[in-house]
């Protein structure tokens, strides 16, 4: 051994670091951004055809092309209407991404304000905020959900990202008041409370910078978990019926697989199957290259 001690070059960067030696990490990354490429092109597809006011490709029917197995004028066959499988997949890939990011706009800030309240100031901001979270943790999940995305005038998209974002900051605002409880009473925030800082200033421009790693790592984990309750919703008929949702895909491909139109239930399934993995296996990983207790 050579006895030297590699310097650290900061949190993030040890992070990438030991992250780059984890293979099926980085395998897992590349699929992560091999789905963001698709899902930023099929918005563009999208946003092309609606400012030109034109019926998508992917959204055409043509019966009499309905139900073509995989081929090269179609890579991953066609529909019941004739529509390829592929572009719609593709349409599948922009709105689970949409699903995913918009939920976690919503319910990270909640979770992070609520959290950090709670664990800064304790006392009776903290018994109400953590009454407040267990009475939401106590109701079924995708009732609740479904609850929400049912009153909303417009029951599409917009239903879907109050319905998962309005329910799924429990988990993010226990995580972040348990660190911000351990947190305030490190020496950093001592110092700042002797000079005079106040609390907002020190809750998120001091101790929110040194846990924000846990925001990070909680958004590649809730990430899957929107996008499969998103194609849950879409499969029960109470999320978006415009678009091509993977639910919808799912619901209208199953009626024909009995009689061997496997493609679209195939494709639909193993895309679902590699985004959830990918953004799990990639969360487990982020979660260990963050861990402050391995760069001691």
């Amino acid at each position: 051994m050579s006895g030297r001690v590699r310097e650290s070059k900061g949190l993030w960067a040890d992070a990438w670091l030991r992250l780059k030696q984890d293979r099926l990490a980085m395998v897992c990354l590349g699929l992560v951004v091999l789905f963001t490429i698709l899902g930023l092109y099929g918005e563009a597809v999208h946003q092309y055809h609606a400012w030109n006011d034109l019926t998508p490709h992917y959204q055409q029917t043509d019966l009499a092309s309905a139900y073509q197995a995989p081929s090269w004028g179609h890579w991953m066959g066609t529909d019941g209407l004739g529509r390829d499988v592929m572009a719609r997949l593709v349409q599948g890939v922009r709105i689970a991404f949409k699903v995913g990011i918009i939920t976690s706009l919503i319910a990270i800030p909640i979770g992070v304000m609520l959290g950090c309240l709670a664990g800064f100031f304790g006392g009776r901001v903290d018994d109400f905020i953590v009454w407040f979270y267990s009475t939401v943790a106590s109701m079924p999940g995708l009732l609740f959900i479904l609850a929400i995305a049912m009153v909303v005038p417009d029951r599409g998209l917009l239903g879907v990202y109050l319905g998962i974002g309005l329910t799924t900051w429990v988990g993010l605002c226990r995580l972040v008041r348990a660190e911000v409880m351990k947190h305030k009473e490190q020496p950093y925030v001592q110092a700042a409370r002797a000079l005079g800082i106040g609390p907002g200033r020190i809750m998120f421009k001091h101790i929110l910078p040194n846990i924000f790693h846990i925001v990070i790592v909680t958004f590649t984990l809730r990430f899957p978990a929107a996008v499969g309750t998103e194609v849950i919703m879409s499969y029960l008929g109470i999320g978006v019926q415009d678009e091509p949702s993977w639910g919808i895909m799912i619901d209208a491909a199953r009626m024909r697989l009995w009689q061997g139109m496997w493609w679209e239930m195939t494709f639909v399934t193993v895309a679902l199957f590699l985004l959830v993995l990918a953004f799990n296996l990639l969360g487990d990983a982020l979660r260990d290259a963050l861990d402050p207790r391995l760069s001691e």
